[in-house]
């Protein structure tokens, strides 16, 4: 899940479309976090760019969401990525989808410049 849509998620956010909704809540559905999504809202909530959940962990646990690691494979695999895209947080999404098989949950259409299969959130 990429960080917006995981914001949008704990905030309720009408931008989190039915579609994705329905996908997301499916039962057995498992949906992940990347630890880079953590990393990422640290440092935006930081420079004063957004205002997360004070226990963000708690938070993103409450929502029954898994967090992801990341592993030495995830970052040589982002690091290797063409930069379609210069966000180095979502290309480890990017990464990190691809290398563990899921599908990334996204409203940002740059990201359909790599290989890698997407869910769009705003739907």
């Amino acid at each position: 899940m990429d960080t917006h849509v995981a914001l949008w998620v704990m905030e309720g956010d009408a931008r989190f479309g039915a579609e994705a909704r329905a996908v997301v809540g499916a039962p057995g559905q498992q949906i992940v976090v990347s630890a880079a999504s953590v990393w990422e809202i640290a440092i935006k909530a930081k420079a004063g760019k957004l205002q997360p959940p004070d226990d963000l962990l708690g938070a993103l646990g409450a929502t029954g969401f898994r967090l992801l690691s990341i592993t030495p494979e995830h970052a040589l695999a982002a690091g290797r990525l063409p930069l379609h895209h210069r966000d180095p947080f979502d290309r480890m999404l990017v990464a990190q989808a691809v290398a563990e098989g899921h599908t990334l949950v996204t409203a940002d259409a740059a990201l359909a410049a790599y290989d890698v299969a997407l869910l769009p959130a705003d739907r």
